[in-house]
């Protein structure tokens, strides 16, 4: 095969390549290696979420859907040589071993790079909210989880998936606004009539809203659909401005779990979650003003893609300053490789 076209002074051009995989599928751009982060391509999707089985994240399946997307991108963009890859997927740290072994020898054999960044999707999002400064970051969509970093080590909260945690998240918040109308429904105290017109509108008849929840597998989405409908009714329900309330406290909980004690770290949001507005972020405001005294919250400057370009740009040219470790966030080759 041959290699870039190389321009009139004999200079081929670089690129990088960044990757975000979650639960809508992959998000793929390529960006000039000598450019801003800004400056990267338009997204190529997917919109197949990658498989998930008992040996943990589907390598094959991301490569299935990765190669051709980034050879799109490649050939659109004149072929570049693409010099390093970020690749940002939920779920890494704890099921991302067939990724970790898997994913830079197929990239070195199909594009020849060999700066490969593997990130956990939190650590994109934290990137791509506060770039490389100290602090925390609460990232909030259909789950919950917090990353902090003083740049020398990462702390994690929460993120232990719908059933076991991800206390404040879409889920949380959709499965409390149900309960809520089930308690109404039954007589019980801390219902609420309002919600329970919700659940009625939403899902149908409540004897079978079991049905149309227990055996989905997207089961955490099916009840992150309802958060909407408690935002909705925080107004003028004390029910779902209290589930809403408890959601904020959960958040800064594991906020103040993670972020340094020492100077003034910044507080960034991110995540679809927020989209709901002052109604979730003014109590989460206040929730982190009462735990947090001594940071500083700030606008979160891009989403996780935008995390995983400042990634790759960073390992394409020897300045990635945030701390590596085994799982949330591995650069090969490592150090000494």
């Amino acid at each position: 095969m041959d290699g870039p076209a190389a321009g009139a002074s004999g200079h081929v051009p670089e690129a990088v390549l960044a990757v975000d995989s979650g639960g809508s599928g992959l998000r793929v751009v390529l960006a000039p290696r000598g450019g801003p982060a800004s400056a990267a391509t338009s997204p190529a999707l997917s919109g197949e979420p990658v498989r998930t089985g008992t040996r943990g994240i589907d390598a094959g399946h991301l490569l299935a859907q990765l190669l051709p997307m980034a050879r799109r991108l490649l050939g659109d963009a004149g072929d570049p040589r693409l010099c390093a890859v970020a690749i940002g997927a939920a779920g890494l740290a704890s099921l991302g071993d067939r990724l970790r072994a898997e994913l830079p020898p197929a990239l070195a054999r199909e594009f020849g790079v060999r700066r490969v960044a593997l990130a956990a999707d939190a650590v994109t999002a934290y990137t791509g909210a506060l770039g490389t400064r100290p602090g925390a970051v609460i990232a909030a969509g259909t789950g919950l989880i917090a990353l902090g970093t003083d740049l020398r080590s990462w702390r994690r909260a929460d993120g232990w998936g719908h059933l076991l945690g991800d206390c404040g998240g879409g889920a949380w918040i959709g499965r409390a606004g149900l309960e809520a109308a089930l308690r109404a429904h039954d007589g019980r105290p801390g219902g609420s009539d309002r919600l329970l017109g919700r659940a009625k509108a939403v899902f149908g008849p409540v004897a079978g809203l079991p049905g149309k929840v227990y055996p989905r597998a997207d089961r955490p989405a099916v009840l992150a659909s309802f958060a909407p409908e408690v935002a909705g009714c925080a107004a003028e329900d004390p029910v779902a401005a209290g589930i809403l309330r408890a959601a904020a406290r959960n958040m800064a909980e594991s906020a103040a779990a993670v972020c340094p004690s020492a100077g003034e770290p910044l507080v960034a949001l991110t995540g679809g979650l927020f989209r709901m507005g002052e109604v979730l972020v003014a109590p989460l405001r206040e929730e982190l003003a009462q735990r947090l005294p001594h940071a500083r919250t700030a606008s979160a400057e891009g989403d996780p893609l935008h995390g995983a370009v400042r990634i790759a740009l960073a390992l394409a040219n020897d300045t990635l300053e945030l701390p590596c470790d085994g799982r949330l966030l591995r650069v090969m080759p490592e150090k000494g490789g």
